[in-house]
């Protein structure tokens, strides 16, 4: 299994500057920011599951293009993964006929392009070929998971947006075989309350965070914000703990 990342900014802004988006194989997504637009049209025909974190913009937003896209061409809807909460709001907010058709009854409700599939904290979904994905617990401003990914290589776990959180803490120490952690940091340490109000990690979160953390994988550090990318990455790199995080970039490779 390989885990590609396709967008891992907190923004927008050049060619390096992609929103939350990673690629399982060839078929799956772990959400859909704008990097999902930088994949040819065949790459996006071959997907056929999205599993959304959270119902945020700059996670969710090439969803509604995909299916549009690839809709048509498919013999199977794309089937969109996620918390009844979140579902929810994609059903009432997006898939409304106002802001997008309901692509869930086109061209009807019994051979829709796209299918939701509930999705609750501690469930797992097996997608063949030793493939895992489970929902885990994170705390954001608005209902979110993170998600484990699994394969005969161990585990990944992507913690989607969250501020410090002891379920996900407990969840992640409760992994023996994790390799990869992917967690965001979305602000520097100067702007602390704002992390807190938003719900986000920044490095000195950040820190007490890992700490907890019992294990030793490769910690990757996403959703950092443009403008402020290099200060907080500056930050997080001068924690002095027992692991040395990396900015997480578009294009790069993991295997499981």
């Amino acid at each position: 299994m390989k885990v590609r990342v396709l967008g891992c900014s907190g923004g927008i802004g050049g060619r390096d500057q992609r929103t939350t988006a990673l690629l399982v194989d060839h078929d799956i997504l772990i959400d859909a920011g704008t990097g999902v637009g930088d994949l040819e049209y065949d790459e996006l025909l071959r997907i056929d599951h999205v599993f959304v974190t959270h119902a945020h913009l700059d996670h969710i937003a090439m969803i509604p293009l995909l299916v549009d896209t690839v809709g048509e061409a498919r013999s199977m809807p794309i089937v969109v993964h996620g918390s009844p909460e979140t579902l929810r709001i994609l059903r009432s907010h997006i898939f409304n006929w106002l802001v997008w058709p309901d692509f869930s009854s086109i061209p009807d409700r019994h051979n829709p392009f796209l299918r939701f599939q509930e999705m609750r904290v501690d469930e797992t979904a097996k997608l063949g070929g030793g493939r895992q994905i489970k929902a885990l617990p994170a705390l954001h401003t608005v209902p979110a998971v993170a998600y484990q990914v699994s394969g005969e290589g161990g585990s990944l776990v992507f913690s989607g947006d969250t501020t410090y959180s002891e379920p996900l803490i407990a969840a992640i120490n409760d992994i023996p075989d994790l390799r990869y952690l992917l967690v965001e940091t979305a602000f520097p340490d100067a702007l602390h309350d704002l992390a807190l109000a938003s719900r986000h990690l920044c490095p000195s979160l950040l820190a007490v965070f890992l700490e907890r953390i019992k294990s030793n994988p490769e910690v990757w550090i996403t959703h950092l914000k443009p403008s402020r990318a290099q200060t907080t990455l500056d930050e997080i790199l001068s924690y002095c703990g027992r692991f040395s995080p990396r900015a997480l970039y578009n294009g790069l490779e993991l295997a499981l």
